[in-house]
């Protein structure tokens, strides 16, 4: 088999991919910024102590884990239209989708973050007057974050070899983009390969980066 790729113009790039790129980037900022959102809400329900709390967060984390992301995207995309008796289109079907989900992978994140602030700096928020809310917002969360920010980012770059699912909705992605490139130049394994190169790419420079940032996080630490 002889490959081709003559075809590779960057005015195919821009005709074809350019805009499924973008969508997958719209997608993996608009997830993580929701998904880590919502996801710390369920964290500190579920650290809340109050069963009220605690147990709708459990049941809402540990279901969407247990379930294939590619199925709850298919679910959402066929079921939330006959409940409100209109579509809502593939991309935002995505959209909502993947912050709904990833939330709860963000959830044990944040959870694990939380508990990894000393308990004595709790108290001692507490101990000059900080009410709950003050010592979460301002002593807690800060070093949450900070001290789960690598992690946080690594489940990003997973986030994003994640949008390539939406193919199942018919969402115009990264993937679909090189997709249609190939059905209309006749030239699918060369086309394929370019995306397997892209996704490598654009991962193994993030990762490298997140590894650069979680060695001076240490540094600080």
């Amino acid at each position: 088999m002889n490959l081709d790729f003559s075809w590779l113009t960057w005015e195919v790039i821009r005709a074809y991919v350019s805009s499924g790129f973008i969508f997958s980037l719209q997608l993996t900022l608009i997830a993580m910024v929701g998904g880590i959102a919502l996801g710390t809400v369920l964290a500190l329900m579920r650290l809340s102590g109050k069963k009220w709390l605690a147990v709708p967060a459990t049941i809402y984390v540990d279901t969407l884990r247990s379930i294939p992301l590619v199925m709850v995207i298919m679910w959402f995309y066929l079921i939330i239209p006959f409940i409100i008796g209109q579509p809502i289109g593939a991309q935002l079907s995505a959209m909502i989708t993947f912050t709904l989900f990833e939330a709860a992978y963000y959830s044990e994140i944040m959870r694990a973050g939380i508990q990894s602030v000393p308990k004595g700096q709790v108290h001692a928020g507490y101990a000059v007057g900080m009410t709950y809310r003050q010592t979460t917002q301002l002593i807690v969360l800060p070093q949450a974050f900070r001290n789960m920010l690598p992690v946080l980012l690594t489940q990003t770059i997973i986030l994003f070899q994640d949008t390539s699912l939406v193919y199942a909705i018919g969402a115009y992605d990264l993937l679909k983009g090189f997709e249609t490139v190939g059905r209309n130049f006749n030239r699918p394994v060369e086309t394929y390969l370019l995306a397997a190169l892209v996704y490598f790419i654009i991962c193994f420079s993030l990762s490298y980066l997140v590894r650069r940032l979680q060695q001076k996080i240490a540094i600080i630490r």
